[in-house]
């Protein structure tokens, strides 16, 4: 699991669904979660939160110019690669803090990368997990 720590900045509640917008070293995440500041009290602007996410969710782009939905973007530099038959693990270091992705092999050889590619990886926003 990608674990990363960050203070809410912001929560928009709609029926039983918020959607927490929280600064991890100034960079901007987003998470819908299934509850409200009612029901987990530590949902409040201001508080330090995880966010949480796993290694098979985060999607990696080669480069920072993607036209695409996807809000939640950490642009860093891969530190390693370690690729098998099938799938590959990379870790990647962000301003945020280290956050591992695992693709498959060919995800890695169809887009060159090696290790110091800049590479943005991105999490849907139903994907991340919060936590106190």
């Amino acid at each position: 699991m990608n674990v990363l720590t960050g203070h809410i900045e912001t929560i928009t509640i709609k029926g039983s669904l918020s959607l927490v917008r929280v600064l991890v070293d100034q960079i901007p995440l987003t998470a819908i979660v299934i509850d409200t500041p009612e029901t987990a009290p530590y949902l409040e602007p201001g508080n330090q939160i995880k966010v949480i996410f796993k290694e098979t969710e985060v999607i990696v782009g080669k480069g920072t110019a993607h036209q695409i939905s996807l809000q939640n973007r950490l642009i860093g530099h891969v530190q390693s690669i370690e690729s098998g038959e099938l799938l590959s693990r990379l870790v990647i270091d962000t301003q945020a803090g280290q956050v591992i992705s695992v693709i498959t092999a060919n995800a890695v050889e169809q887009l060159a990368l090696t290790v110091g590619s800049e590479v943005t990886a991105m999490v849907k926003t139903n994907e991340i997990m919060v936590s106190q």
